[in-house]
């Protein structure tokens, strides 16, 4: 289910002839609730992780690197990501 605030990143990734290719994620969530595990779970195995906690460690930014297949991975993830309370997708 694509909502509207996606279509424009699936546009812009559709412009791309050149699969598969290495995107950047990147996510802000809260440091509660287990909200970093369930991205992670979420991300792709074959990503290289980095994390950054804000200086208050009340934050956490996620980073995944990975190869991708198709736009629609891209959004299929990110939808699923952003469907988590709190977190921001950048």
């Amino acid at each position: 289910m694509e909502t509207d605030k996606y279509k424009n990143l699936r546009y812009r990734l559709m412009e791309t002839n050149s699969w598969p290719l290495k995107y950047m994620f990147k996510f802000i969530t809260p440091n509660e609730d287990g909200k970093v595990e369930q991205i992670k779970i979420l991300l792709p195995a074959n990503g290289k992780l980095s994390f950054k906690h804000t200086e208050n460690l009340k934050h956490v930014s996620i980073t995944c690197v990975a190869w991708m297949e198709s736009a629609d991975q891209i959004v299929e993830i990110t939808e699923k990501v952003d469907g988590i309370d709190g977190v921001i997708v950048l």
